[in-house]
Order: C-alpha cells, then sequence, then structure tokens
C-alpha cells in the first residue's frame, strides 16, 4: 500500500486556521443547544442571560472576535492515518508553529505559562497539549480544542472502589457539577471518562466534550446515566451562569472504558456554555 505524504507546513496552516475558527465560532450543535434551552428555562433572568449568550455567539461569528476573552490553553486531538508520512518536519513541531501563528496573529489572549510555579508567560499560548492516535487509512484528522479554566479548574476525580454502584457513580458526577456552580460558566457540558487508568479516563473526559449534543450514547446503560445525571444537575437551580434557573446542563456525555478488576477511574472535565472546538482532515 502507498503511503501519503502531507507536508509539516500544511498542518501547521491548518492548525492555525483551526485556533481562530474555534475561538470565534462556537459550534453549531452547541449554539442549537443553547437556542433549544430558550424552551426549557423558566427564570426571567436565565432566559435573558441564555439571549445574550446566542447574542454573544452570533456576534463573535460576525466579527471574527473570540466568544469568550479566555481564548483557552489549545487541546489538539490527532488521529493519523497510519499510511500517512508528515513530511518536511516533525507532526508536533508543525501543531505548535500552527498554535502559536493563530493565537499571535490572530491577537487572542495568551494565557499559557511554561512552568507551573514560576509563572512566566510564553507569550505564544504555547506549548498546547497534543493527544496522538494511529487510526487506519492515508488522512489526517485535527481536533483543536481551546480549554478555558474558569470551567477546567472545576473538573475532578475520585478512585472508585470497583464495588461502588452506578447510584455513587452518578452521585459524585452529580456533586461535582452542583459544587462548581457559577465557576463554570453554566450551562454546561459534562465529559466523563469512567474506567481505563486515571491518565486514559482524564483524556476520554476532555474527548467526550467534543461528542455531538444530539448524538445519544450508543450504550443504553450509559445513555440512562446521561439523562439521570443531566436532570438531577438541572434539578439543583443553579440555572445559567449561576443565577438561578432549570438549565444548568446541557449534556452530560459518560466514555466508558476498560479497566482494572481493581479498580474503577471516574474524571470530570467540565465545558463551560462555550465548549468550543472546530477540527478539519487532511
Amino acid at each position: 500500500m502507498s503511503i501519503r505524504e502531507i507536508r509539516a507546513d500544511d498542518v501547521a496552516r491548518a492548525v492555525e486556521a483551526l485556533v481562530i475558527e474555534a475561538n470565534t465560532r462556537l459550534p453549531s450543535d452547541v449554539l442549537d443547544a443553547l437556542k433549544g434551552a430558550l424552551n426549557e428555562e423558566l427564570s426571567p433572568t436565565g432566559i435573558s442571560i441564555i439571549q445574550q449568550l446566542i447574542e454573544n455567539a452570533h456576534l463573535a461569528a460576525d466579527k471574527s472576535l473570540p466568544v469568550c476573552q479566555d481564548t483557552g490553553m489549545a487541546v489538539v486531538f490527532c488521529d493519523v492515518g497510519q499510511d500517512v508520512h508528515i513530511a518536511g518536519g516533525l507532526l508536533e513541531d508543525a501543531i505548535q508553529r500552527g498554535v502559536e501563528r493563530g493565537y499571535v496573529d490572530g491577537f487572542m489572549r495568551l494565557s499559557v505559562v511554561g512552568d507551573p510555579v514560576c509563572r512566566i508567560n510564553t507569550n505564544t499560548n504555547t506549548p498546547a497539549i497534543i493527544h496522538t492516535r494511529i487510526v487506519e487509512g492515508d488522512k489526517l484528522k485535527i481536533t483543536l480544542c481551546p480549554k478555558g479554566f474558569g470551567s477546567e479548574n472545576m473538573s475532578a476525580v475520585k478512585m472508585f472502589r470497583p464495588t461502588a454502584t452506578e447510584g455513587e457513580i452518578e452521585a459524585f458526577i452529580t456533586e461535582v457539577v452542583i459544587r462548581a456552580g457559577s465557576s463554570a460558566c453554566p450551562p454546561v457540558i459534562v465529559g466523563v471518562g469512567l474506567g481505563g487508568t486515571l491518565d486514559s479516563a482524564a483524556v476520554e473526559a476532555k474527548r467526550a466534550l467534543m461528542r455531538p449534543l444530539t448524538k445519544e450514547n450508543p450504550e443504553s446503560r450509559y445513555a440512562g446515566m446521561e439523562k439521570r445525571i443531566k436532570d438531577a444537575v438541572n434539578r439543583s437551580g443553579i440555572g445559567p451562569m449561576g443565577l438561578g434557573g432549570r438549565v444548568t446542563a446541557l449534556a452530560v456525555h459518560i466514555t466508558p472504558l476498560p479497566t482494572h478488576i481493581a479498580g474503577l477511574p471516574c474524571v470530570v472535565n467540565m465545558g463551560c456554555h462555550a465548549n468550543r472546538h472546530a477540527e478539519c482532515t487532511m
């Protein structure tokens, strides 16, 4: 089988464009969910807030301005076809170059520090966080998710015993969202990685945030858990931006993973109402 060549410079250009798209255009499924939430919200304040969020999304797209002032830390998921060869440089270097150009030339807020203790800004919004997996085919799929830290800071992990019940797991996830309150800028999308190891559950929790909001979990057990958690969160009364109402969560997405007989990791990754991501296939 022949190997398909993709130039590193083309990857950098694609990533640069994704930075701009992801930060200025709310995904259509998220925007549609906000519009649908207007029919569910009863609080006048909540309705007004959702209307402002929708208006903000339209203004951002029309004027090519960031949807949120926190343009996030770039998280990049790469599905690399096994029949693809990146020519003219390393894939990771090309991605980092594209992220830097997108943030600097796109006049996005630069929010990344090079050391967690010294806290010196890199002034490039790099390094990005890159997750790569090898898949079939001769294409390269890149998904860029600018992750703001208002929601990221509200994420949590619990290493359950393998005897944990569905109810205990649901109660933990619900508690994480309710404890976050207004800090995660609701209405939120809740990503959950359940099983695997601590690190794989964390990655899948973040990946779960990108599942289309119109796509139900294919496994009925987890679809039921998602619905019960969402309903419990929305009964909390936190509401849009924490100012009261019925719509605190737009969706809960659980990704189950094979795990060890002695453990059951559960990672909850919070996504705010501006659950931004953009993708391309090369």
